[in-house]
């Protein structure tokens, strides 16, 4: 039996609890696929239909950011043409949402080393995000060839070039400077990090930013996840105490 979604409970719960921030690991695409006897393909795509759900929730809801974990950086070790599939499908997706994405007022970004990728696939994801730049709607955060640990080597090295360069001293270096040189540098750390699929780790994802953060793990494949189940996980947080380490 479906819960109803009272949106006004909703949007009342995110602006009394502070909650700006959603960060989801969209895990199940494929198990959803291989339990339905289709190719994993299919499952990828609903998966994409569910982040669509889930930019309107957020919009709906007053949820200001929106970060997806899309590709990893170990996801380089699937079948090549899987991965091939993968790197068409965010193409091909932005290229066809990009027009109601930006009529809709979300900010596009990507997070995640994008020199990897295809000259003509930076050129989409770059043009997206030009694009939307000057927008005030949800803003969308999608990562993309990302890995926490690699985010933070990179981090690591940016600083460590301008100690060298006598930019900085060593004593300077704070925990506010290591998040400034983050791919997340502008956006807010996650108040909620949610994972389809009921697998119980965190993958490499946002490891420095969800420091703090409330985790909730739902058996829901990604496919599945929509509108309601984006309420029901908003209610749940609702019920946590976040102390901050205090």
């Amino acid at each position: 039996m479906k819960t109803e979604i009272r949106e006004e409970e909703i949007k009342d719960i995110v602006k009394n609890t502070g909650l700006k921030h959603i960060a989801i690991i969209m895990d199940g695409n494929r198990r959803w696929a291989k339990e339905k006897n289709l190719p994993s393909a299919f499952g990828h795509k609903k998966g994409v239909d569910a982040l669509k759900a889930a930019m309107r929730a957020c919009d709906d809801f007053g949820v200001k950011y929106l970060t997806v974990y899309a590709f990893s950086t170990e996801n380089w070790n699937r079948k090549k043409e899987e991965v091939d599939f993968l790197m068409n499908l965010l193409g091909e997706t932005i290229k066809n949402e990009l027009k109601e994405m930006h009529e809709n007022g979300v900010v596009i970004n990507f997070i995640g080393d994008l020199t990897k990728l295809s000259p003509k696939l930076q050129e989409i994801l770059a043009h997206a995000v030009e694009v939307t730049k000057n927008n005030d709607g949800v803003r969308l955060q999608i990562a993309f060839n990302y890995g926490s640990r690699d985010e933070i080597v990179h981090a690591a090295k940016a600083i460590a070039q301008k100690v060298k360069s006598g930019e900085i001293k060593i004593d300077e270096i704070s925990e506010d400077m290591i998040s400034e040189n983050l791919y997340t540098k502008n956006i807010p750390d996650p108040d909620l990090l949610i994972r389809t699929g009921g697998e119980m780790r965190v993958s490499n994802y946002l490891l420095w930013q969800i420091a703090y953060s409330e985790f909730l793990v739902t058996k829901q494949y990604w496919p599945e996840f929509d509108k309601e189940a984006l309420a029901d996980a908003i209610k749940e947080f609702n019920h946590r105490q976040r102390r901050y380490g205090a």
